[in-house]
């Protein structure tokens, strides 16, 4: 496999995956990046079967330095380089902030936050013809969750990081951004669902919070980082796009009688 690759991470399920699928299916060559490595190399396979390009599967540990050395230098040995990358990897604890342990907080700041700083860091060494980022927030970025505390503020310092690396990237010809979606029926809400009668019930209620009347798909939310990922964003760079039905636009309508 040699030539321009695009990278992400979290691929073995929910966003990730859609997202290799989507951007597979422009023609792209998909590195799917994760710990999971049977989850990858699940992904690879429908990747596969879906379009006739050089993918790959590789073992990623987000967190740690180690393996995003160990990656960079796996793709210089195969002759590739980067023309894009999402930083999809992420992990949630829910429940009362006060028993939040530090070792769920420590879990998600390694994660979402200190794994998207790598991944940043690894593309600004390995887009040498320049390129795109994209990194995944959250609407808890923006309006709080009580009982989502930590990941709200990991999410929040995506955002801050977008806006920063964007700075660094943009004379390198590297553009940075960020997707906040609203709740997404994937992998990532299975512990959530477990407080409910059903998942079906609990996609109920979100669904009420969203004014356009359903939670997101994996493949809603990979459609707006191929947009991002797109020369029809070439002038889109530090900016969070927020990907909510509407759920931060404005107040629920309950100021008069319908």
């Amino acid at each position: 496999m040699a030539g321009p690759v695009t990278l992400v991470t979290g691929g073995a399920s929910g966003i990730g995956r859609a997202t290799c699928r989507v951007l597979a299916g422009e023609g792209r060559d998909i590195a799917v990046c994760d710990v999971n490595r049977e989850g990858a190399e699940q992904t690879l396979r429908i990747l596969r079967e879906q379009s006739a390009g050089n993918h790959r599967a590789c073992l990623l540990d987000v967190s740690a330095q180690a393996s995003w050395q160990s990656l960079a230098a796996d793709l210089r040995s195969d002759g590739c380089t980067l023309n894009g990358l999402v930083n999809c990897a992420g992990i949630g604890r829910n429940g009362d902030f006060a028993a939040l342990s530090l070792a769920d907080w420590n879990a998600m700041v390694a994660v979402n936050l200190t794994g998207t700083f790598l991944g940043c860091q690894f593309a600004m060494t390995v887009m040498p013809e320049g390129g795109v980022v994209v990194n995944i927030a959250s609407i808890g970025a923006f309006a709080g969750g009580a009982d989502i505390a930590g990941y709200c503020a990991t999410k929040g310092g995506v955002t801050a990081l977008t806006r920063a690396v964007a700075m660094y990237g943009a004379p390198r010809g590297i553009r940075v951004c960020a997707v906040a979606p609203t709740y997404v029926d994937s992998e990532m809400l299975d512990e959530v669902a477990d407080n409910f009668s059903s998942r079906a019930e609990m996609l109920a209620g979100m669904a009420e919070l969203v004014p356009i009347g359903r939670v997101a798909s994996p493949e809603d939310i990979a459609r707006a980082i191929q947009f991002l990922m797109s020369d029809s964003a070439g002038m889109i760079t530090g900016t969070t796009l927020q990907v909510d039905g509407g759920q931060l636009a404005g107040l629920p309508s309950r100021h008069a009688n319908a």
